[in-house]
């Protein structure tokens, strides 16, 4: 599946559901909650997670639970720019372009 047919899915998956007519803060507030569970994720893989209720997993779940996390972001953030009339290709091409743009050899000073 590419970048485009992603955007739309997500589009149709997350407006049959009702998901997509939430006032804009408060998608922000779930993309906030779901950076904040990437963040759980990354430091269960990097540093562990030392919490008497919870049993350590195997590091093939724990990416796997990072891969699902960072779905809920990308989620959040794609129902955010369909909100805009923004295309991710768009995104994409902006921010290479901005990195391009401030990074070139000849910006180094």
């Amino acid at each position: 599946m590419n970048v485009n047919e992603f955007q739309e899915w997500v589009k149709a998956y997350y407006n049959e559901r009702g998901w997509s007519e939430l006032d804009i803060f408060i998608r922000i507030g779930f993309l906030t909650e779901e950076t904040g569970e990437v963040a759980r994720a990354i430091r269960a893989l990097e540093i562990g997670r030392d919490r008497p209720d919870e049993s350590p997993r195997p590091l093939a779940h724990q990416k796997q639970e990072l891969v699902e996390e960072l779905g809920d972001v990308l989620g959040n953030l794609i129902v955010i720019a369909n909100n805009y009339d923004i295309a991710l290709e768009d995104i994409f091409q902006s921010h290479r372009k901005k990195l391009d743009k401030r990074y070139t050899i000849s910006n180094k000073g």
